[in-house]
């Protein structure tokens, strides 16, 4: 999905989710991409994953440990970030 933000920069949202048999989420991918916004990290605003076995939120090229309930409340908390990353750039 291209978001653009208040100044006209565009950037890219991409979520991955992978589901067991029981439609459990196993893995995830959240990401916010924008070259202009972040030139590390490929370029990943915001970020949150479990690729290495735990949860990680990416923020400009740093990462740190996050906590996790559901991939919906997390989902519903970086939507909300990346909508605020829109309005302040």
């Amino acid at each position: 999905m291209t978001v653009r933000s208040k100044s006209g920069q565009t950037g890219t949202v991409r979520e991955e989710i992978w589901v067991n048999s029981n439609n459990e989420v196993v893995k995830y991918n959240l990401a916010y991409i924008n070259f202009r916004l972040c030139q590390s990290d490929n370029g990943r605003v915001l970020g949150y994953d479990n690729a290495h076995g735990h949860h990680e939120r990416h923020f400009m090229g740093a990462k740190e440990t996050s906590a996790f309930t559901t991939y919906a409340d997390k989902s519903a908390g970086f939507y909300a970030e990346v909508n605020k990353l829109k309005e302040e750039s």
